[in-house]
């Protein structure tokens, strides 16, 4: 096969005689230089044209802009990328920088200092775009839900919002079901999530006792950096029963609810659910009580995880246009580490501790202990899972 530089030889040898030339005689010089070359006849001619006009010889150029962010960067942004869970581009681009400096230090980051500064200074559309083509097509899942309402309804009231006044503290609750069935026994995860601050706690238990249920929020309590002010479940009865009210009222937390059939009333946990429970655990069928610990050490690392690491952006408003609705986010993602320590309502002595605690975590760290986890929870529910639904 021709070479570029033979072909360059070529083109110069029977450029000055091909511009001489009659029509008949340019001809005989394309016929015999797309023998000698390989090239289209209509490419031979352009050729001559660039050549003639230029003062090149004709080479395969790349069209359009020059591309600045190379492999390299894009090695570079994966690696981010996988340390904050594959989340999409408007939420790593808040923590980019953040995470880059803190593998640095412990010694983690492996990228050329050009591809690091490159990375620093790309703009959330270029990471956005790039972060697409890292996404495979992945089957779409759904949970069921096991949400019954509760006979003791009216010992709770209901509370619609708004939202948008509450300091730290007031939050939301739901139940998750880790089964493919609404039939026998399962795990569940009880998850809080912040209203103001977006801190996620999640919480496992095995079915939805009023005692387990307990426990779960008794765990969550011990686990939020602010006092917890406000519970706000839906009308599950694992929540709206006597025994969690009764412990609500010695903690000095206020048990509200939302309306029955209505879950954008607890809009800000049920999105959670799918970007922290399913997101980490999955769809697995969870159904033997020797998984709860398991499930519940993996909590114990996603929880700073989440608190320190992972931003989310925070929808500010929607505009009805015609019949659809165009909503409108913050212009930039916190973290909810970030959002508490902004936040007036949280005392100094709390910021100062979570400023301390943050400067010894890395994000790849906590990353790769999660993954130890999910295998020890899918290990743990292989070996005691058919024993424990046998019995």
């Amino acid at each position: 096969m021709m070479t570029m530089t033979t072909k360059q030889e070529v083109f110069q040898k029977h450029l000055e005689r091909y511009l001489k030339a009659t029509r008949q005689e340019k001809g005989d010089i394309l016929d015999h230089v797309c023998f000698v070359t390989g090239m289209h006849c209509k490419s031979v001619g352009r050729a001559f044209r660039r050549l003639q006009l230029h003062g090149t010889t004709p080479t395969h150029k790349r069209r359009g802009r020059t591309v600045v962010y190379g492999p390299d960067v894009t090695v570079a942004l994966k690696t981010v990328w996988e340390t904050g869970s594959e989340v999409c581009g408007e939420l790593l681009h808040a923590v980019t920088n953040e995470y880059i400096d803190i593998l640095q230090r412990d010694g983690m980051w492996e990228h050329s200092h050009p591809a690091t500064a490159k990375l620093r200074v790309m703009s959330e559309g270029t990471m956005k775009n790039r972060i697409g083509t890292f996404m495979k097509a992945r089957r779409l899942q759904h949970g069921i839900s096991s949400t019954k309402p509760s006979h003791l309804k009216q010992i709770v009231p209901i509370f619609t919002g708004p939202w948008s006044d509450k300091p730290p503290g007031h939050g939301q609750l739901d139940s998750v079901r880790h089964s493919d069935s609404a039939f026998g026994d399962a795990v569940y995860t009880v998850q809080y999530t912040d209203a103001r601050t977006l801190v996620t706690v999640p919480r496992a238990q095995f079915n939805k006792g009023q005692q387990a249920t307990k426990e779960s929020m008794q765990g969550i309590h011990v686990r939020l950096v602010f006092a917890w002010l406000n519970a706000h479940p839906d009308s599950g009865s694992e929540f709206l029963n006597w025994v969690v009210k009764g412990w609500c009222d010695e903690e000095g937390i206020v048990l509200t609810r939302s309306r029955p059939n209505h879950k954008n009333d607890n809009m800000y946990v049920e999105e959670r659910n799918g970007h922290v429970i399913r997101k980490f655990v999955g769809y697995i069928r969870l159904d033997c009580p020797e998984v709860v610990p398991v499930l519940n050490e993996l909590y114990d690392v996603l929880t700073p995880y989440l608190l320190h690491f992972v931003a989310v952006r925070r929808m500010t408003g929607k505009v009805k246009i015609k019949s659809k609705y165009q909503r409108q986010y913050e212009k930039v993602a916190k973290t909810p580490y970030q959002r508490i320590l902004e936040h007036p309502a949280v005392t100094n002595d709390v910021k100062t501790k979570l400023k301390a605690k943050h400067a010894t975590l890395n994000p790849l760290v906590l990353k790769k202990e999660i993954e130890r986890l999910q295998q020890k929870v899918y290990a743990t529910q292989q070996r005691y899972g058919n024993h424990s639904r046998g019995s």
